[in-house]
């Protein structure tokens, strides 16, 4: 029986205020968890389904290593929670709101990215189409998600043990409740007089910050049956947009028939496959994320750890098979975007220096030296070596010869790399192009990225005769030429 849509109407919640307003002693944590509870109907919501719209940022995807995010406008934005079972399902449909910056969207006017992305328990996973796609980089995130929710932080804190406290903002007074889901995060929610949770100063580990951490405030509470929800929810990364959302409706207790696939199930590391694409060259893929060994006289340069410790773990680990007895002591990053720079801390922690652009140099040597409070395994255990790259850099190992060149003009990154192996005519990139299924035809419009990235080809002169993504299956030059309507000189 699908669920009947409550709709809102003013909330008027009467519960006493004497824990909430009480800035002078500490408050009992039992007490004032209970207060919230009934203030907002925790304990009487076991699923929730709410919709909303509004502005964002892509996370981890700045066009300049440091800065902010790029924007985002969601068209629109749902999550369907289940508590009971720690499961999560969130659908959005996006497009960006300025032309540059990384993410898995369309260009600037081209059209909106769709996804629906989900979690129960240690699983997460995303879904385009039928297919369900194991997503291990992602659970940190979607437990954070779920917990920091005004009910699920009252029930985290039930289940995990709270200490209270107090602070004050713009001369009001609040309690606090704080807790910990050990290794996962930590946060501190904000109790105002009527018992409403206004504020969560969260944090989680990162693969690449070591810790993110994030405010989320909730407002223009209403009733909706038996809970009250925030119609407006703000959050910021270290005082940077994320989610600026208008709330359309809620149903609380849903149905929320959250599955998790057989294969998701059964991946519990990741998996790396090589491929030997010329003498001393390896192709590592078997994810989303793909690298490429290249073998020196005495070790091995490897171009590329992406999205986590456990992903460049088993990228390292493969690269040993491959050629044991010589280290990885020199790693390529193509660029500071966070899906393609999460494996830094482990490959710095492994004893590896890192090549970067000269961009980007400054602002990994600050956070790869920065530690995990939540998770301090997570914690680079030196400090980074780091050597930047100005437009253009030439390794020579005997007769091993590559470069390393900035890609200009790319509406992607600044500070953007590939790498070119002029004697095997081979190039390695990211996110300048990811070939499409073999036989797809060309698009109407050509994606500018592509155009961009053959113009960088033409302007350095390189002889490339195969790609090598860093997203995808390795293809000869020639389909990038024909993906934008041309033939290859």
């Amino acid at each position: 029986m699908a669920a009947r849509i409550v709709r809102p109407v003013a909330a008027s919640i009467t519960t006493a205020a004497v824990l909430a307003g009480c800035a002078s002693t500490t408050p009992d944590p039992q007490a004032l968890l209970r207060q919230a509870d009934q203030a907002l109907g925790a304990s009487s919501l076991q699923t929730l389904h709410y919709s909303a719209r509004g502005t964002g940022a892509t996370f981890g995807q700045a066009y300049q290593p440091g800065n902010d995010w790029p924007a985002l406008n969601y068209a629109s934005f749902t999550r369907t929670i289940d508590y009971g079972r720690a499961a999560m399902r969130e659908d959005f449909a996006r497009s960006r709101a300025e032309p540059t910056g990384g993410g898995a969207l369309p260009l600037m006017g081209e059209g909106e990215q769709r996804a629906s992305a989900f979690s129960l328990g240690e699983q997460a996973w995303t879904l385009a189409g039928a297919t369900a796609t194991p997503s291990l980089v992602s659970v940190d995130d979607r437990v954070h998600a779920l917990w920091t929710t005004p009910h699920g932080a009252i029930k985290s804190a039930q289940q995990h043990g709270a200490s209270t406290g107090t602070r004050s903002e713009g001369g009001v007074s609040h309690s606090t409740f704080s807790w910990r889901v050990p290794g996962r995060m930590e946060a501190t929610a904000w109790v105002d007089a009527q018992g409403r949770i206004t504020r969560i100063d969260s944090r989680m580990p990162h693969p690449v910050l070591g810790d993110a951490e994030f405010t989320t405030h909730y407002s223009d509470y209403r009733a909706f049956g038996p809970i009250h929800f925030p119609m407006q929810i703000r959050q910021t990364q270290d005082g940077r947009p994320i989610f600026a959302l208008q709330v359309l409706q809620v149903q609380p207790n849903a149905p929320a028939d959250i599955v998790l696939p057989d294969n998701v199930r059964s991946t519990t590391a990741e998996r790396v496959l090589s491929e030997q694409v010329a003498p001393g060259v390896w192709f590592l893929f078997g994810g989303s994320h793909n690298s490429v060994a290249i073998e020196m006289s005495n070790h091995v340069v490897l171009v590329e750890a992406p999205l986590y410790e456990g992903r460049t773990a088993a990228v390292f680990a493969e690269v040993k098979k491959l050629l044991p007895g010589k280290p990885i002591r020199t790693v390529i990053n193509s660029h500071h975007h966070f899906d393609h720079a999460g494996g830094l801390r482990a490959a710095v922690a492994a004893g590896a220096s890192l090549v970067t652009s000269q961009q980007a140099k400054p602002y990994f040597e600050r956070v790869l030296a920065q530690g995990s409070r939540v998770r301090p395994a997570a914690g680079a255990v030196r400090a980074p070596e780091v050597f930047g790259v100005q437009s253009r850099r030439e390794f020579v190992d005997g007769e091993r010869r590559f470069e390393v060149h900035e890609i200009t003009g790319s509406v992607h990154a600044q500070g953007f790399l590939m790498v070119y192996l002029p004697k095997e005519k081979l190039l390695v990139e990211a996110d300048a192009y990811t070939p499409a299924a073999p036989n797809t035809a060309p698009p109407a419009v050509p994606n500018g990225n592509h155009v961009n990235l053959v113009q960088n080809i033409e302007r350095l002169g390189l002889q490339v005769e195969r790609i090598l993504p860093l997203h995808g299956r390795v293809v000869p030059i020639g389909e990038l030429y024909t993906g934008i309507g041309r033939t290859r000189p």
